[in-house]
């Protein structure tokens, strides 16, 4: 009788599940094929030479030796995206948490408002254009006019054609285009944390703000964090379509070309498929380390 009332338990918990993995069907079918079976085929075009007109010609480790000893701009944009990741990612992450703790005291009327604003430049995908014009190298651009207006400057600035510029420049407008998923998700967590939470703090002996956040606050929020985090430093990761548009592909001196840029010119302008693979394995590698490194550090928050 026990193993009769076991075995019917187990059937009705599968056909209870039933309904939670047709749900889920979907979304895992659209994975597999739009993410999951991409890279799987980019790491296996990496081990060959593919031109996307001949037949794929296996090429072992040719590709991943070019990319470390004979391409003499993968030191080039492995440097730029670096810099991208680690003056926009962390940056954008914290700028966005500190917003959202401010904004999080506000009415909720307010609050809303406020979030609205905050996540516009996400809403408005192409709204560098504005940049654009605010820097365009003649007279008639809002920076250059400015500056010759009151004397700081004799001529208009080519701020997209120098490289003193470019880099800096790129870092402000991807930092305020990165505000939104970053902004949203933080204020998220903020709003569902715990009220009870803070008043056993206060009875433990937390005594002010900074100690509400560091030990109530912020753990009560780590998935939230964790979200917030990989998502703000992986677009930072996935610089291209901006650098490109204002400063071109490539640009002065490769100042802001990034491994994404690269990636797209080998495949789809010169067609080296297999190459632009192994450059997605690696730069897929070193994302993967990224979010695991972030891991570890939010899980010191709030020891």
């Amino acid at each position: 009788m026990k193993q009769r009332h076991t075995a019917s338990s187990v059937g009705i918990k599968r056909r209870e599940n039933l309904q939670y993995y047709l749900m889920a069907a979907p979304f895992l079918l659209a994975f597999f094929v739009f993410t999951l079976l991409p890279i799987l085929q980019s790491v296996a075009l990496s081990f060959f030479d593919y031109d996307m007109v001949s037949m794929p010609d296996f090429a072992g480790l040719k590709n991943y030796v070019r990319m470390f000893v004979d391409d003499d701009v993968f030191g080039i944009v492995v440097k730029n995206t670096i810099i991208f990741a680690v003056a926009v990612g962390p940056a954008g992450f914290l700028l966005s948490f500190v917003l959202a703790w401010f904004i999080n005291e506000f009415r909720p009327t307010v609050r809303a408002i406020l979030s609205f604003l905050f996540y516009c430049p996400s809403l408005i995908g192409n709204a560098y254009f504005v940049w654009q014009v605010a820097f365009s190298n003649d007279s008639y651009g809002y920076v250059n006019s400015l500056l010759l207006s009151i004397g700081l400057i004799s001529e208009p600035i080519n701020w997209f054609k120098d490289a003193h510029y470019v880099m800096p420049i790129l870092i402000m407008i991807q930092l305020w285009q990165s505000m939104g998923v970053s902004f949203l998700a933080n204020i998220s967590g903020l709003q569902n944390v715990n009220g009870e939470l803070y008043e056993a703090g206060a009875i433990d002996g937390v005594r002010n703000r900074w100690q509400e956040l560091w030990y109530i606050t912020l753990p009560s929020m780590k998935n939230m964090l964790l979200f917030s985090a990989v998502m703000s430093i992986a677009n930072s990761f996935s610089v291209s379509a901006v650098a490109v548009t204002l400063a071109g592909y490539p640009s002065v001196g490769h100042a802001v070309d990034t491994i994404v840029s690269h990636i797209s010119d080998l495949g789809t302008v010169r067609f080296e498929m297999g190459y632009a693979s192994a450059l997605s394995v690696f730069l897929f590698l070193l994302m993967v380390a990224v979010r695991w490194l972030i891991n570890r550090v939010l899980q010191q928050v709030g020891r």
